[in-house]
């Protein structure tokens, strides 16, 4: 679904990846694994959309979308949930909600029918729906970030740093999301610096100093010494 070629983009004149490989298939989780700086973050915006593709090519679902805007990536299905879950603290859950679904805001009916799918994964917000989403602890907003994010209906689902800053227990929620989101067919790409996360991969991708190092299949990926090791270099 999601392919990566010899991809290099940076920031400026600063560049951050160096000819970056990657293959996401359909239906299936990956999870794009390394340190702070490895790069991870900028290929995700990469493929968003949101920074500019210097050479190299991004293909999804057939189409060449190297050179499309955030907006046009979006309306194809590629949907990001930003680092630091970003919801908006003086709005309700509701609204936060109502937001992931700009795009189709006209049709009162198109959303109130996504919204209802979209709670079917997040009772807690159903009983906060009223709430200011501000007052949410850190794993509601999290949680509230990646509903909002699939508000849109994404076929391609980008979650950067699910995990971070959240207690052990609620990664676990989170990760269990995750995986009835991708058992209804919504292909995940999670990027993060969390090990854990492979337990919910169909395949990991370990990234160092902007370029791809090591892909993990298999038994691989509960090899926690194979992973530290790929991780460490």
């Amino acid at each position: 679904m999601l392919s990566l070629t010899d991809v290099h983009a940076g920031y400026g004149n600063l560049p951050v990846l160096h000819g970056v490989d990657l293959d996401v298939a359909a239906g299936s989780t990956a999870v794009l694994l390394g340190l702070n700086g490895a790069g991870k973050t900028t290929t995700a915006h990469t493929i968003c959309g949101a920074l500019r593709v210097w050479s190299g090519a991004i293909h999804f679902d057939g189409h060449d979308i190297t050179r499309w805007s955030t907006k046009r990536c979006v309306d194809a299905g590629v949907v990001m949930v930003p680092e630091g879950r970003r919801v908006f603290p003086d709005l309700s859950v509701g609204r936060n909600l109502q937001v992931g679904a700009w795009t189709q805001r006209r049709d009162a009916s198109w959303v109130a029918d996504r919204l209802e799918q979209v709670l079917g994964y997040f009772p807690r917000l159903r009983e906060r729906l009223d709430q200011a989403a501000g007052t949410l602890s850190g794993g509601e907003q999290q949680m509230l970030a990646i509903a909002r994010g699939l508000m849109a209906r994404p076929r391609l689902l980008i979650v950067d740093e699910a995990s971070m800053g959240l207690a052990p227990v609620i990664v676990k929620d989170v990760f269990d999301i995750v995986r009835r989101i991708t058992a209804d067919g919504v292909t995940v790409l999670l990027i993060e610096q969390n090990v854990g996360a492979l337990e919910v991969a169909d395949v990991g991708v370990v990234m160092e100093r902007g370029r791809v190092v090591r892909r993990l299949v298999g038994e691989q990926l509960r090899d926690r010494s194979a992973v530290s090791a790929a991780l460490m270099g």
